[in-house]
């Protein structure tokens, strides 16, 4: 995102738009108070050009090239990544398990969001997380776009390049059984202390009859210093799921 210093009045509509705080007044040569956009923090996500609505136009857009138009693939809620054909940061992921059948029974299926609005984060502290993971044999789901820029999946290591690009947030999306979690667990406990951003960390599961979440599952999250915040997805039966496990 660009702003026209010839264009723009300063009356900072545009402001309040931007998730990072990439917006920020300045002054032209001639001394009109104008407002400008720091590269180095805008994601590209497009937000003060749709939302700002500027009168007279002075916000614009321009074709990026590799590896800054990455930013806006991870930032620009209305980009539909290739990979996974659903727009935003991750994959259809848990959600939709009955669909997917992703994870089985015994199994977590785990999404590591890094960054939100207002943080944003930096793929250097992705490669981190991902280059750890890996290390603990974690194997990412392919259609996500991190997954998809890695130059390993089994090293999780990402491009040097992609390593400066920011965006709003990113997902690193896997899948692992109930005796790998503690030590997954204990990894991302330990590299956090290496990151300059925040993270969620949304674990799925199936639910066993009756609508209970396994106490396995309950126990080796607690154990591991995790506190639970217990949602559900429920499949009221308006549409039948096309994946059932076996015994199901």
């Amino acid at each position: 995102m660009f702003i026209d210093e010839k264009k723009c009045i300063g009356c900072a509509k545009c402001i309040p738009y931007c998730p990072l705080q990439a917006h920020y007044f300045t002054r032209t040569e001639d001394g009109r108070l104008v407002v400008a956009i720091d590269q180095e923090k805008c994601a590209e996500c497009g937000v003060c050009f749709r939302m700002a609505d500027c009168y007279y136009n002075a916000i614009y857009q321009v074709e990026q090239e590799y590896p800054r138009d990455i930013r806006a693939l991870l930032s620009d809620p209305l980009i539909e990544f290739a990979g996974s054909n659903v727009p935003g940061r991750g994959t259809a992921e848990i959600k939709t398990n009955e669909i997917t059948g992703r994870v089985k029974w015994g199994r977590a299926g785990l999404a590591l969001e890094m960054g939100r609005p207002g943080i944003g984060v930096k793929w250097s502290d992705v490669d981190k997380m991902t280059t750890s993971l890996a290390k603990k044999g974690v194997e990412f789901v392919d259609e996500n776009p991190v997954t998809f820029f890695m130059k390993d999946k089994k090293t999780g290591e990402l491009p040097d390049e992609l390593k400066e690009v920011r965006s709003i947030s990113a997902i690193i999306e896997f899948d692992c059984d109930f005796d790998e979690l503690p030590v997954i667990l204990e990894t991302i406990k330990e590299t956090a202390k290496e990151l300059d951003t925040v993270f969620s960390f949304p674990a799925g599961v199936k639910l066993l009859p009756g609508g209970k979440v396994p106490e396995e599952f309950v126990r080796i999250v607690e154990d591991a210093g995790f506190t639970l915040s217990i949602n559900s997805k429920n499949n009221m039966g308006l549409g039948r799921p096309r994946f059932r496990e076996e015994g199901e």
